[in-house]
């Protein structure tokens, strides 16, 4: 799937009036300028969270039951909420999707690609308490070791990746 680009939008989020695509500085992207008012609509980026939880010898995983990826697996995460702290996010997404409780170790990378505005931030986690339990946008919630890793069945880049980096520092 394709993030909307500035054509997407037709309207001003402030005051309802025309948005036009206009260059404002030489080498940058169109942006979106009401017509009306002048504000310029930025199509920013939505910030996501992941977290690699090792578990029993392996890690935690959660099969969607919700679109984009229904039916395919995950590690648990989401989108962090305006004004949250990104590591509140990891232990929140978590406990939401998988039952359990987590501390954040630390950041283990950065992904974002040309084919999504959504910038996700991996993180390795800490199991601190809790019992899998599925979520209500999961269908199951599973450990994987490295060897069973559903790679085929993986819904998203950032969850491929960050599971291969991980896997790479912990063989």
């Amino acid at each position: 799937m394709t993030w909307p680009g500035p054509e997407s939008y037709k309207f001003c989020p402030l005051c309802g009036g025309r948005l036009e695509n206009r260059l404002l500085k030489a080498g940058e992207p169109l942006r979106s300028v009401c017509c009306a008012c002048g504000f310029v609509f930025y199509i920013d980026p939505k910030l996501a969270v992941i977290a690699l939880v090792p578990y029993q010898g392996g890690l935690v995983m959660v099969r969607r039951s919700i679109e984009p990826g229904y039916g395919l697996w995950v590690v648990p995460g989401g989108f962090v909420d305006a004004g949250e702290p990104v590591e509140e996010a990891v232990v929140r997404e978590t406990r939401e999707e998988a039952g359990i409780n987590v501390r954040v170790v630390r950041l283990l990378n950065v992904h974002s690609y040309r084919h999504t505005r959504t910038v996700v931030l991996s993180f390795i986690t800490e199991y601190i308490s809790g019992d899998l339990t599925a979520g209500d946008e999961e269908m199951e919630v599973r450990v994987f070791t490295g060897a069973e890793i559903p790679w085929e069945k993986i819904a998203f880049s950032s969850t491929r990746d960050a599971v291969r980096e991980y896997l790479s520092l912990h063989a």
